[in-house]
């Protein structure tokens, strides 16, 4: 029995599916800020849940409780909420997938994503993530993007996907796609493992970035640069203690400043992805 409770679906008009989830491919938690993010670009709506009883140890991963408005107590669970909304300027409409990674029966759970994705008719996934990396906080952070859609993967210049190991609810939802024949893209940004902690508003604003540069979505990245010279002060203050950690962070940069690379222009990548999403509702 499905564990998906659906409220109105309006109409979508060419929607993408934009996924993640707290856990162990949320590094600073920056992959599920940059989906808050992006609900904040419109009026979003919740479109449907997805139950947490059947996929989650609640003594792993416990609900909370507060006093809600009217003075009652109230219990939170950590349940798959997905909203819908049209960002002010964009072209198509954007259903959002977010909460905390399950515990129990992923293949169910990723069965739930699939009728999302069907019943809203969206045409591609993305998932987003955050992994602690070798990567300096002083820089911009750096995006990896990956599709296991070959001729997907051939127009936007993307990466097979190389990783072997355990893997997460992500890693699950990507073979799932495939095997629904899905198109999905993987971006995912480096965080500096020195400061893995939430937030990480550097790491949510290279997500929206190579989002945007991807799928030509406007994400308004730019909100983020007073949040991003706060955390960057307080992470050189608490560095600045320690001698052997600033000459580390000074050579991470260096290394960083090496390995810059030029990428293809983001109206490049749109166009590609637009064209490539015509000829798959062509077929």
């Amino acid at each position: 029995m499905s564990a998906l409770e659906w409220n109105d679906i309006p109409e979508l008009d060419h929607p993408l599916v934009v996924v993640a989830f707290q856990g162990w491919f949320d590094a600073g938690e920056a992959a599920t800020d940059a989906v808050d993010c992006l609900a904040d670009l419109g009026e979003a709506v919740e479109i449907a849940r997805i139950d947490s009883e059947p996929f989650f140890n609640f003594q792993e991963q416990r609900p909370t409780v507060a006093y809600g408005t009217d003075g009652d107590r109230v219990i939170t669970w950590p349940d798959t909420v997905v909203r819908a909304v049209r960002p002010n300027g964009a072209s198509r409409d954007l259903v959002l997938i977010s909460g905390v990674e399950p515990h129990l029966r992923w293949p169910s759970f990723c069965r739930d994503i699939l009728s999302v994705i069907e019943h809203t008719g969206a045409e591609m996934v993305v998932t987003l993530g955050a992994m602690v990396a070798v990567v300096p906080h002083t820089r911009p952070l750096v995006v990896t993007g990956s599709s296991t859609t070959p001729e997907l993967a051939r127009r936007l210049g993307l990466n097979k996907p190389s990783y072997q190991g355990p893997t997460g609810v992500v890693g699950t939802l990507h073979d799932a796609l495939d095997g629904a024949s899905v198109p999905v893209i993987s971006l995912r940004v480096g965080i500096p493992h020195y400061v893995p902690g939430p937030p990480n508003p550097s790491g949510t604003k290279a997500l929206l970035q190579q989002f945007q540069r991807v799928t030509g979505m406007p994400t308004d990245p730019g909100r983020l640069d007073g949040p991003i010279d706060e955390w960057r002060g307080r992470v050189d203050l608490a560095v600045a203690d320690d001698p052997d950690v600033v000459a580390y962070v000074a050579q991470v940069e260096a290394q960083a400043d090496a390995e810059a690379d030029e990428i293809p222009s983001g109206d490049d990548l749109a166009a590609e992805l637009e064209q490539f999403l015509r000829e798959q509702s062509d077929e």
